[in-house]
């Protein structure tokens, strides 16, 4: 059975190169100037106002893998790095390149992939007409999509969703945030050309987020 870990980053668009009625409508609700630098802060969180400018793939079995990531002003030459792949492409290119591979993957597993990065990925394939090669948003309970927020909060019983980071420390897993790096850098970085450095971050992500399959796997889920 095949198995993919698979994270993205994100980057919203420069707020004042959107239409005027676009801005008069995401401000609509912010009263004060805190709450106008919130929704500009925030649009990276939205397939409408934001772009995927790195996808990640892990095997966690033979913790082999992949990261496609954008390089606007210089195209580097694949490279790898303990066993992951690291290749430069535009938006469109690492989406394609993704369905690519998911195509032929038995189980993909997320953190937080059901609320963020799956949806995510559904609208900006729309956007860029690429047709997905298979249903990232299947039945939550009992197919293919192990989203390990799902498992650790048991589906939402435990009414506290702790981030990555926060999981990670309780289980003594080495965080990518302990790098100095967190997903509300990701834009300053990627604007100041370090892409090779968010791209290093997400293959980070997706070795947590391998350790906290192992933890689930091992300690959490009950045999069917």
């Amino acid at each position: 059975m095949s198995r993919i870990i698979f994270d993205i980053e994100t980057v919203g668009v420069d707020f004042d190169s959107l239409e005027p009625s676009t801005q008069e409508y995401l401000m609509k609700w912010a009263e004060t100037e805190d709450e106008e630098e919130r929704v500009r802060e925030s649009l990276s969180f939205y397939p409408l106002t934001g772009e995927i400018i790195t996808i990640g793939m892990l095997n966690p079995d033979s913790n082999k893998g992949v990261v496609y990531f954008q390089t606007p002003r210089d195209m580097l030459l694949p490279f790898e790095e303990d066993g992951i792949r690291f290749e430069c492409g535009m938006e469109k290119e690492i989406i394609e390149k993704f369905w690519s591979t998911i195509k032929t993957c038995d189980r993909f597993v997320t953190f937080n992939g059901r609320s963020f990065d799956c949806p995510f990925i559904m609208i900006r394939s729309a956007v860029n007409r690429i047709k997905p090669t298979r249903d990232l948003m299947p039945n939550r309970y009992n197919g293919p999509h192990i989203d390990l927020l799902d498992q650790m909060t048991f589906y939402g019983a435990s009414k506290r969703r702790f981030s990555l980071d926060m999981w990670c420390k309780t289980f003594n897993i080495k965080s990518p945030k302990s790098e100095g790096i967190t997903g509300y850098d990701v834009k300053d970085l990627f604007k100041a050309g370090k892409h090779v450095d968010i791209a290093r971050y997400c293959a980070g992500d997706l070795r947590a987020t391998k350790e906290l399959l192992l933890i689930w796997e091992d300690y959490i889920k009950f045999p069917r």
